[in-house]
C-alpha cells in the first residue's frame, strides 16, 4: 500500500447562498479551514420544486462541502444546530476513507 487510508467525515450543507458566510464562520469556529462551495441549479424538497433564478438570485442555493475529523464534525454540527430548523438547512454527514488524513 502506498499511503495510509483513514476515516473522516464528509459534511455537506445545502443552504441558501446568502447564508454561506454563517456556515463558513461556524466551520471556522469548529476548527475547519478547508471547504468548497458548490452551486446548485435546482431541486425539490418539502416546499416543492425550485430553481436558481439567475436574474435576482432570490432562490440561489449552494452546497458547503468539507471533510473533517469526527471531533471537528461534531463541533460543526453543534454550531449549526440552531440554524437547521430556523433557516431550513439540509445537513448530510457520511464516513469516507481519505488518503493523507492529517490534511483533514
Amino acid at each position: 500500500m502506498i499511503a495510509d487510508i483513514v476515516q473522516r467525515r464528509r459534511i455537506e450543507v445545502l443552504t441558501d447562498r446568502p447564508l454561506a458566510p454563517l456556515i463558513i464562520e461556524a466551520a471556522g469556529k469548529a476548527g475547519i479551514r478547508g471547504y468548497s462551495l458548490l452551486p446548485v441549479s435546482g431541486g425539490a424538497g418539502w416546499n416543492g420544486t425550485w430553481s436558481d433564478d439567475e436574474i435576482s438570485g432570490a432562490q440561489a442555493k449552494l452546497i458547503f462541502l468539507t471533510v473533517a475529523s469526527q471531533d471537528k464534525a461534531d463541533r460543526l454540527v453543534d454550531h449549526l444546530a440552531p440554524l437547521l430548523e430556523s433557516h431550513g438547512l439540509v445537513l448530510f454527514i457520511t464516513t469516507v476513507d481519505v488518503v493523507r488524513g492529517s490534511k483533514f
